[in-house]
């Protein structure tokens, strides 16, 4: 499934939130489970994460409305770790919170490119314009304006060019002389001379179509008798190699980028709690069972299966539940 094609598939959805809703209770069994000494985290798990992210923007106001506290800071000063981190993941609308991500990313010390280019390269057209308004709205900067301060060269430049989603195009239909066309410029900005011409694979990775570059891939492959992937690796390196890539898997197929997120938050020594949370939040209304689904094909072995046995405690519960059942 190609990532135009994969926004809100019903089948797609882990968290659909409750069918008999009633904030003011909840918002009740939250207050009680933290109200004087010690919380009940399974309380706080067993609403938060059955509950859908417009359902849980009401728990909040009634909340606010019945105890006169923020719940997002309630639960920032009774929770800790990984666990409050995802606890408070789930509290923002979905653009503010990946607002707040991209923002995260280029604050302080150092850049994290990894989220930036994940978040450019997967989201649609509507989406980035969202995270942009969300971006503005909460920090009073333009996100374009941020991401040109902080990184430079060539990542500056597909970064840029990428938020401006003009890769969105539905339509479906593609030219068969300009792929060649394009593909011979790939391969003659690449393979075949000394040196690489990265403006013109930026261009046409960040301005053509879905469709139009699945055609493109095709027919560079029996140009350069290699594929994109391949050439891309072997002519470019650090983050640009990593957004371009970016770029190919996630028009290729939007779950199998996805699984592989979140497999390499979890597999080896240590985990990447902020990979692996931002991936099952964002997607969790969205599409992770079929991102589950791919994972189990690719990797062999389900995404719980992975989180049992890398995760511990309140955040592994609430994890699992986010996740879902393997059926």
């Amino acid at each position: 499934m190609a990532w135009w094609k994969a926004w809100i598939e019903q089948e797609g959805v882990t968290v659909k939130g409750s069918p008999h809703f009633n904030p003011d209770p909840d918002a009740e069994t939250l207050y009680k489970a933290m109200k004087g000494i010690g919380t009940n985290e399974q309380a706080i798990i067993d609403v938060l994460t059955k509950r859908s992210n417009a359902q849980r923007q009401q728990i909040a106001k009634s909340f606010k409305a019945q105890f006169g506290k923020d719940l997002t800071e309630t639960l920032k000063s009774e929770l800790s770790g990984k666990f409050e981190r995802l606890i408070v993941a789930l509290m923002y609308p979905p653009y503010r919170y990946e607002a707040k991500e991209l923002h995260d990313a280029m604050k302080g010390l150092g850049t994290k490119e990894g989220v930036i280019i994940e978040i450019l390269a997967s989201r649609t057209k509507n989406q980035l314009q969202e995270i942009m308004k969300a971006y503005e709205e909460d920090y009073g900067a333009s996100l374009e304006e941020d991401i040109q301060a902080d990184t430079s060269g060539y990542l500056e430049r597909i970064l840029v060019c990428l938020l401006q989603g003009s890769r969105d195009d539905v339509s479906g239909f593609v030219d068969p002389g300009l792929a060649v066309q394009d593909a011979q410029d790939l391969y003659a900005a690449g393979e075949k001379i000394h040196g690489t011409d990265e403006m013109k694979f930026i261009t046409i990775l960040c301005t053509r179509s879905a469709t139009h570059l699945m055609r493109v891939f095709e027919e560079y492959e029996k140009i350069a008798s290699k594929s994109i992937e391949d050439s891309i690796k072997s002519e470019t390196h650090g983050s640009l190699e990593e957004a371009m890539l970016t770029v190919v898997k996630c028009t290729q197929n939007l779950h199998s980028y996805f699984a592989e997120r979140l497999y390499y938050a979890l597999k080896g020594a240590g985990t990447r709690d902020g990979t692996l949370i931002r991936n099952i939040v964002s997607r969790s209304e969205i599409d992770l069972n079929l991102i589950k689904c791919q994972f189990t094909k690719m990797y062999g072995k389900t995404l719980s299966s992975m989180i049992m046995g890398d995760t511990s405690g309140d955040y592994k519960n609430a994890l699992l539940n986010l996740v879902g059942s393997d059926s």
